[in-house]
């Protein structure tokens, strides 16, 4: 998809959403990469001054792309609920619209027509694997499912060392958890509170699995070794849930929704080995 990612549905429905007035004043986002590479191209097609906050653990092929595009570029934060945090006082005080990643309707209903297309292409499936970062993605994509396919089960991944989604599920509320470094780095960083997609993965998504960084890696290697395909850490999380209990799945109709394929191909290598 354009921008590497499934992020350009939800920045162009927001940015289309927006007023006159709203277009002509920007807007302010933060993102770990995928999210700011599209509102960029969105902001670029558009014609939409934006400022843009990236967190201190961006990729830096992320990051280089999007400064190519000519945006108005911070790092700040050491994660991307912090550089959220950042983004909106400033937005706050510019009189700009703020664009959250995933904590707006506009977004969430961009990224859902990931469901609808599922829908539309496939006669029957039984269950959807969704990356799980802030829950933009997945909450949009069980919002249309369980509407026209209420059988279907969707189910979140998560990295373990970034279990934001699994954590606060457990918990019944949003909580914070000692986050340490994953390979998919797209899905990393908390969840801010008062978050839309919290109560979305709460009643519409049926389960959440936590993989280990061991299995994102095989999972990145078994999409090359099968589909001769490069996709990120997070776009390989549904394959570590299906490597992590393959009984789990079998007789069953799976999607793999491979959320984006922005990654460095140094740092892809350093993850997998040579090619086999």
């Amino acid at each position: 998809q354009t921008t590497g990612s499934f992020k350009l549905r939800g920045a162009l429905n927001k940015l289309r959403s927006l007023s006159d007035d709203e277009r002509r004043r920007g807007v302010v986002s933060a993102s770990t990469g995928n999210h700011g590479l599209a509102i960029s191209h969105a902001a670029k097609l558009l014609g939409v001054g934006l400022k843009l906050f990236l967190p201190e653990t961006v990729a830096e092929v992320k990051k280089k792309r999007i400064e190519a595009m000519g945006v108005d570029v911070e790092v700040r934060g050491a994660s991307c609920d912090k550089a959220e945090i950042i983004a909106r006082e400033f937005a706050a005080r510019t009189g700009r619209v703020f664009v959250s990643p995933y904590n707006d309707w506009d977004i969430v209903f961009g990224a859902g027509t990931v469901g609808l297309e599922l829908a539309e292409d496939l006669a029957r499936f039984d269950d959807v694997l969704v990356p799980v970062g802030g829950g933009g993605l997945i909450g949009g994509i069980a919002g249309f499912l369980k509407a026209v396919r209420p059988d279907a089960r969707v189910v979140g991944v998560e990295p373990e060392t970034s279990a934001f989604m699994a954590a606060s599920l457990a918990a019944g509320r949003l909580v914070e958890i000692d986050e340490r470094e994953t390979i998919a780095d797209a899905v990393a960083g908390g969840i801010e509170p008062g978050a839309i997609t919290f109560p979305l993965c709460r009643d519409l998504v049926d389960a959440i699995e936590v993989v280990p960084e061991a299995l994102i890696a095989r999972g990145l290697a078994l999409v090359e070794a099968r589909h001769g395909r490069i996709v990120e850490g997070a776009g390989a999380l549904p394959f570590a849930a299906m490597l992590r209990a393959p009984a789990k799945w079998a007789g069953r109709t799976v999607v793999a929704v491979v959320s984006g394929g922005n990654i460095a191909p140094e740092r892809f290598r350093a993850v997998v080995g040579a090619p086999r």
